[in-house]
């Protein structure tokens, strides 16, 4: 499965998002996928042939890089990529079904007259609500979770985001205390800082948004409850100007038959 591939299933999520999913998206493929694709891969290419140590004992550059280096960066990159928009796809397959729900109510109802319906259902953008507004709040926090680990993962393994030029090894067999250097590591250490500043503006969005529906759907629920009061209301304030309309006019009677003797 290639990125391009990937983009265009999240792209039908992208039709029923909201906006800071919709920018959120647009920094995942433009700030993140594509530098990746396009610059990061040649810039740490052959990590390993350019790993240089000050000695010609046998294994010592293999054991020293792999200390180091246990993981590629390009490949944890690749892993926080998939990771991070695997919920979006839980989405995706969320908003599938209900419209293959719907789809199969028309043709169940109309038969196969409803093909302006049909056509107009594949267009049409669901709205964040009921089982959806779980399902969506539910992948914002699985991101963050994946973004976050991450985040923490590079700290740790690499000792923070700064490629350092020079390292000292004193791992099996090396002799000594061996001097290893490593090729463009301000290149690099720039390329790791703007993936790491990428990835915690995608943070900051997937907070945002998770606010943002949180906030939206407690306004609807206490809109929905004073509707619901309000309706609870009115057979009793029915009822209560009946019975003042029936006084009156059991009064004006009254008064009325007073009158006439």
């Amino acid at each position: 499965m290639s990125w391009g591939d990937l983009y265009a299933q999240l792209g039908g999520v992208n039709k029923h998002s909201t906006s800071l999913g919709k920018i959120w998206l647009s920094i995942l493929f433009i700030f993140r996928i594509m530098i990746l694709a396009l610059a990061a891969e040649s810039v740490w290419g052959d990590e390993q042939s350019d790993f240089t140590c000050n000695t010609q004992q046998p294994g010592c550059k293999n054991v020293c890089y792999d200390h180091f280096f246990p993981v590629s960066h390009i490949r944890l990159w690749c892993l926080q990529l998939i990771f991070v928009s695997t919920p979006a796809l839980l989405v995706a397959m969320h908003v599938a079904y209900r419209k293959r729900e719907a789809k199969r109510n028309i043709i169940r109802t109309h038969g196969n007259k409803a093909q302006d319906d049909l056509e107009s259902l594949k267009k049409k953008r669901l709205s964040i609500i009921g089982p959806l507004w779980w399902t969506y709040t539910s992948s914002l926090f699985f991101r963050l979770i994946f973004e976050g680990g991450f985040m923490y993962a590079f700290y740790f393994v690499y000792n923070g985001f700064q490629m350092p030029r020079l390292v000292k090894c004193e791992q099996w067999p090396c002799p000594n205390t061996v001097d290893c250097f490593i090729s463009r590591p301000t290149e690099k250490t720039i390329f790791t800082i703007f993936m790491v500043a990428s990835s915690a503006i995608c943070m900051v969005l997937n907070v945002a948004e998770l606010l943002y529906l949180i906030i939206k759907e407690l306004i609807r629920c206490s809109q929905h409850s004073k509707s619901n009061c309000h309706l609870d209301h009115l057979p009793r304030e029915k009822a209560l100007l009946e019975n003042e309309t029936n006084k009156m006019m059991q009064c004006s009677f009254e008064c009325s038959s007073a009158k006439a003797v």
